[in-house]
């Protein structure tokens, strides 16, 4: 009786093991799911370049400052478009005649073009012929805009000055000083004449010189002139 109790649990138990046995599937169960196939990739293609436009620089232009005119008389007359002096340049410095010091005034150094070139290409070729030389001291030329250059300016004020024209160079000094010189014995004359001769070869209208220094020129163009002993005054032709 035993022997067939135990017959009887192996063989309820027989198909459950079975069942379970690896390799073995029931034939009526669904089949698992199979694998997706690897998803075929490449490298990304390069992007297109972008297409940029090559800008033209436009040059720029800088228009010429307008031309500079006397207007009127020397003695009653204005300055259009002015140019100023630098406060100072090749061969020169310019001078301030009221605070008797180097460095005039800005707004005492003003001319036309052609007077300031004059100035420079004078002076210039003055400091080439002499290079161990002091600069030569400019004292004033006009105001910004020419007009009355009188007494309520200091000093003893300018009767001309006035439209661009005229400028006043001091004359240099024997001792070598850098300052205008206070009497007719302290002018190195042979300079002071180089310089007379120099600006009517450029062909100055007038240089007013001081009556007690003897120094020569054209008649009509050299001319002496009180108060004129420490500096010559310098005036050119109007355009015509």
């Amino acid at each position: 009786m035993r022997l067939g109790l135990i017959l009887l649990l192996l063989a309820l138990a027989l198909p459950a093991v079975l069942l379970a046995a690896p390799g073995e599937r029931d034939p009526a169960a669904p089949a698992p799911p199979q694998p997706l196939p690897p998803v075929a990739t490449s490298p990304p293609l390069p992007l297109p370049p972008v297409a940029t436009a090559t800008a033209t620089a436009t040059p720029t232009v800088t228009p010429e400052p307008p031309r500079s005119r006397a207007a009127g008389r020397p003695w009653r007359g204005r300055l259009v478009h002015g140019r100023q002096l630098p406060l100072s340049g090749d061969g020169y410095v310019t001078w301030d005649p009221i605070f008797k010091r180097a460095g005039n005034r800005p707004w005492r150094r003003w001319g036309t073009d052609r007077l300031v070139a004059t100035l420079e290409r004078v002076l210039g070729a003055y400091a080439a012929r002499h290079p161990d030389a002091q600069p030569v001291l400019v004292g004033d030329l006009s105001r910004p805009r020419g007009r009355d250059f009188g007494p309520q300016f200091g000093g003893i004020g300018h009767a001309s000055h006035q439209n661009g024209l005229d400028a006043d160079v001091y004359y240099p000094r024997l001792d070598h000083r850098l300052r205008a010189p206070r009497r007719p014995s302290q002018v190195d004359r042979a300079a002071a004449q180089e310089l007379v001769s120099a600006f009517v070869a450029e062909g100055a209208v007038y240089v007013f010189t001081g009556p007690s220094l003897g120094l020569r020129g054209p008649a009509g163009v050299v001319q002496e002139l009180v108060n004129h002993d420490d500096h010559l005054h310098v005036r050119l032709r109007a355009r015509g």
